[in-house]
């Protein structure tokens, strides 16, 4: 029996990432310990201690992270106990999303060659790697959003079931909160009548079913995290960030974590941030809270050649700057990390339009494919993210 491109796509980055991370078990396993307590009927955590980022809460210690990855870790949890490898599970999901970035390419018309420059250089050319091999609780969240991102708009370009669409997308904002602005976005692509973005159009016949399956899912999904939040907070609304905000000796005791007033450290950190030289090896030290991307993934600014079809270009610009713009007012850019992780949570429609723009450039009169600039781009940030691997687990990340 062929397998299928993506599920050899998928097999493959899962046994990268696991071997790239020297099958270790990452100690900040937070979602193992959530999944522990939630077999457990409670949701607050056995906090092991101080290096365990959990917010202290009327004498109990709670996850602040989005659950949906714990969620994930409940049959292994139910088996192994507290010994369960989270970065397991992290190693998967990186497959999953390389298997899903693969199939998306391929629906939008991809050929097979451009197709393996493009799910490569989402695997080595970005943060999604580096955070796969380490697993921890802020990172596996990312790989988490990612996949489930794509798995959402694989659904759009194929059988576009409404319920499926909201599942995917519940499950990626489960995973980082900054993923429910896409909400409005696979709506508005829902309205359209066609499988294939060249013929999308609104069909007011066919918007019944698919947006009830959206809305069902998602006021389940509203319903079961208002609880969650009552039995953490005690109250409807989430006040695990903010309230962490407030004790985090880089926050403020009062006020929102999202502040204008953050904007220009975010666009620095983003864009011009850059690693420390040495005399001595390694020569390159990535800086603790990270490097801009201008330094390790310039290969994104390939999206910018999409054009086709005008609609879906729109949606996905739509989608990336709205998903982007808590990270850009956000108070802290990520900080102990290799690149920008935070930009994993709009890279998912950076790439489809990547795919776009590489299956057609009338601008540039251009053949089908990628050019060979933007081949160079994408060798230069698959070194570039590759060493940031490197360095993490070879240096940093060696006594576990």
């Amino acid at each position: 029996m062929k397998l299928r491109g993506y599920l050899v796509a998928g097999m493959a980055a899962t046994l990268v990432a696991l071997v790239a991370g020297h099958f270790r078990s990452t100690p900040y396993n937070n979602y193992v310990l959530l999944a522990d307590a939630l077999l457990h009927g409670h949701t607050w955590i056995g906090w092991p201690g101080a290096y365990i980022d959990a917010l202290a809460y009327h004498g109990q210690h709670y996850v602040i992270e989005g659950p949906v990855p714990a969620l994930l870790l409940l049959p292994y949890v139910a088996i192994a106990g507290l010994s369960a490898n989270q970065t397991l599970l992290s190693a998967i999901l990186c497959g999953v999303a390389v298997g899903a970035a693969w199939e998306l390419a391929q629906r939008l018309g991809v050929s097979r060659e451009t197709n393996i420059w493009l799910t490569v250089f989402l695997l080595a050319g970005t943060d999604l790697l580096w955070c796969a091999t380490l697993g921890d609780v802020w990172f596996i969240a990312h790989v988490s959003a990612v996949a489930f991102t794509l798995l959402a708009l694989v659904e759009l370009c194929g059988k576009r079931r409404g319920w499926l669409v909201a599942l995917w997308a519940v499950a990626a904002a489960g995973s980082r909160f900054s993923l429910v602005l896409a909400f409005p976005v696979y709506v508005a692509l829902l309205i359209a009548a066609d499988t294939r973005p060249e013929r999308w159009r609104a069909d007011l016949n066919r918007l019944r079913a698919p947006l009830l399956g959206f809305g069902g899912v998602l006021l389940a999904a509203g319903t079961i995290y208002v609880a969650y939040n009552l039995s953490r907070w005690g109250t409807v609304a989430d006040i695990g960030y903010t309230t962490w905000y407030h004790q985090d000796s880089a926050g403020s005791p009062t006020g929102s974590p999202f502040r204008l007033q953050y904007l220009s450290y975010q666009l620095w950190s983003f864009f011009v941030q850059r690693p420390d030289f040495a005399a001595t090896f390694p020569w390159f030290r990535p800086t603790y809270s990270g490097v801009a991307l201008t330094w390790t993934s310039p290969a994104l600014i390939f999206a910018l050649w999409a054009r086709r079809p005008r609609a879906f270009v729109l949606a996905l610009w739509s989608a990336a700057i709205l998903v982007a713009i808590p990270s850009f007012v956000y108070y802290v850019n990520g900080f102990a990390q290799y690149g920008m992780r935070h930009a994993l949570d709009f890279i998912p429609f950076l790439f489809a339009l990547m795919a776009l723009a590489a299956r057609e450039q009338p601008v540039l009169s251009l053949p089908k494919g990628l050019p060979l600039w933007a081949k160079a781009l994408v060798v230069y940030s698959c070194v570039a993210s590759l060493y940031g691997v490197w360095y993490w687990n070879a240096i940093l990340r060696t006594g576990n």
